[in-house]
């Protein structure tokens, strides 16, 4: 058992965390219905917080947490905490990306398979009483060139959803070498340009990789291709991609995250509607799903447990 104080859960998950952390002797409290002002006041007593995207953790919160040991984030993104001032604080951080690796391969997948196949479409024209055949003659995976940006939990989780449609996937990741493996094929950024048919998108939000999708790089592209993105939704600039789908560059867009959203993902940021979401809205070339991609019963589960059992391993080799 470790006798450390409390953990402040600032977001909400899954039961089983809390149940974990007090198995091991931890004390969990609930901060879910606390407003940011408020946890600012008391965060000093926590050596531990649980969060999601709820609110931001930045120098002024981290100055605040005068106590804290470690903060665990909920999923994948760290976006919205200042790691390299909590690490300078020696605070450290924990995600928990292998819980819902597996929900986001299976999403861009279903993702994929409904934008070739034109299933979105058919579906509501069926709905409608139309029964319109060859016009919603699809495409096959087989033989395409799939090229995945980000070879980490959710890249490598992709690629091993596609390994039986006997299709080319290529990888690029800046930051590995000598990956290539059972589904992939290690690529640099020249070769993708040159043969991708799909790109799918796996890469944390920095600001390396905000508008990475731009006019620019799409102008690049030999062919003319699809895109998926279920990373985060800067990581495409908007207007760019509605100039290449309204080209036909990009033959169809199937978007998990885009970047109107409010940054806690929990609803969109459109008080003053922009002109590039209307024609997503509107455009029989694009699919949109509202951040859900790691978003499974399953994987709600496995980001608790694996994010706590982190946590509590850290604590122990550090008691």
């Amino acid at each position: 058992m470790i006798n450390y104080p409390h953990i402040l859960f600032i977001d909400s998950v899954h039961p089983c965390m809390k149940e974990v952390f007090e198995k091991n002797g931890f004390g969990c409290d609930d901060g879910t219905k606390m407003e940011e002002k408020e946890i600012h006041s008391i965060i000093n007593k926590y050596t531990g917080i649980i969060v999601r995207s709820r609110i931001p953790i930045n120098k002024d919160f981290i100055d605040k947490a005068t106590n804290l040991k470690f903060i665990g984030r909920v999923g994948a993104g760290m976006e919205s905490i200042d790691i390299a001032y909590a690490q300078k604080k020696n605070i450290s951080c924990f995600n928990s990306p292998e819980g819902n690796r597996d929900a986001v391969g299976e999403h861009a997948l279903g993702m994929l398979l409904s934008m070739m196949n034109r299933i979105v479409i058919a579906d509501s024209q069926v709905r409608n009483g139309e029964w319109i055949r060859e016009e919603n003659r699809g495409l096959e995976i087989k033989g395409k060139t799939i090229a995945i940006i980000g070879y980490g939990n959710m890249g490598s989780s992709f690629a091993q959803k596609l390994k039986g449609f006997e299709a080319k996937v290529l990888a690029y990741d800046k930051y590995k070498q000598n990956y290539s493996d059972a589904y992939i094929q290690e690529s640099s950024w020249d070769e993708i340009v040159e043969e991708a048919d799909i790109l799918s998108l796996h890469v944390p939000l920095t600001e390396e990789t905000r508008y990475l999708i731009n006019k620019s790089l799409i102008g690049k592209f030999k062919k003319d291709f699809w895109l998926i993105n279920t990373s985060r939704g800067p990581v495409v600039n908007t207007a760019d991609l509605v100039l290449a789908l309204k080209s036909g560059k990009i033959k169809g867009a199937a978007l998990d995250v885009i970047e109107y959203e409010e940054t806690s993902f929990e609803s969109l940021s459109l008080k003053n509607v922009p002109a590039p979401w209307n024609y997503l809205v509107n455009s029989d070339k694009v699919i949109l799903t509202p951040h859900i991609a790691g978003w499974t019963n399953e994987s709600k589960e496995k980001l608790a447990t694996v994010l706590a059992h982190k946590i509590i391993a850290f604590m122990k080799n550090n008691k």
